[in-house]
């Protein structure tokens, strides 16, 4: 093993770790992006490194990104993690968050390999996305009489409860527990923090990072939601 191969392999590593976006339409980063592909020994050495963190690699349009993925506990999130970076105080709550996030990929993406033409999301057509979607799953039987905490139930009656704003003026509405409008602003909010979408006056861009992750989610972590929406 070559010293320079050694070096060039923990630039990239560090880079993907700290959320930097290897791509070689960047011009401080292209030199590592054709490193990874150019050096065997470069490519090998990051590679090994990343598994052995329990990362996982993924490449869209000519980039690089890692992600986590689920039970990694040095670098992804627990729920406890979660709940104390959105503010949250339980666990329905963060629930709800994560089939918000759910129906914000599922605007875009049906399965791995049917990608909508969207260029954005707005904050109302989630919130509209959200309320149809429960209301559909609640017409299930099993679903109904299911009354534990992390049910759709549980999810569909907190998000029943919380009114669509707090404030007449949308314009006052922040991220908050408290509404529809704002625990969705919350999960955007998070969104944008892990680089996944771009806010420009509340139309939500997907990032290359967003289809990096979305188009192996499908293949590699079935979720509850996405098993239960694809038998419906």
């Amino acid at each position: 093993m070559e010293d320079r191969s050694l070096n060039k392999a923990l630039d990239i590593y560090s880079a993907l770790i700290t959320g930097q976006n290897i791509s070689l339409h960047d011009k401080a980063t292209s030199e590592l992006y054709n490193a990874f592909y150019a050096d065997s020994e470069v490519y090998d050495i990051t590679t090994k490194m990343l598994t052995r963190q329990g990362l996982k690699l993924y490449e869209y349009n000519e980039s690089l990104f890692v992600t986590a993925g689920s039970g990694n506990k040095v670098f992804g999130y627990t729920n406890d993690d979660l709940k104390r970076l959105l503010g949250l105080r339980l666990n329905v709550e963060l629930y709800l968050v994560f089939f918000i996030t759910y129906q914000v990929l599922l605007y875009f993406y049906k399965s791995t390999d049917t990608y909508q033409i969207r260029e954005y999301v707005r904050t109302d057509e989630i919130i509209n996305a959200v309320t149809t979607e429960l209301k559909s799953i609640l017409g299930d039987a099993a679903v109904a009489e299911d009354h534990s905490e992390n049910s759709f139930k549980s999810v569909a009656a907190l998000w029943e409860s919380l009114p669509p704003f707090l404030n007449e003026d949308r314009e006052r509405n922040k991220a908050s527990r408290g509404s529809r409008y704002g625990m969705t602003k919350l999960t955007f909010n998070f969104l944008l923090g892990e680089k996944l979408f771009v806010n420009v006056d509340d139309r939500f861009y997907p990032t290359d990072r967003l289809h990096a992750v979305a188009e192996n989610y499908f293949e590699e972590n079935k979720s509850l939601i996405q098993e239960y929406l694809e038998e419906k």
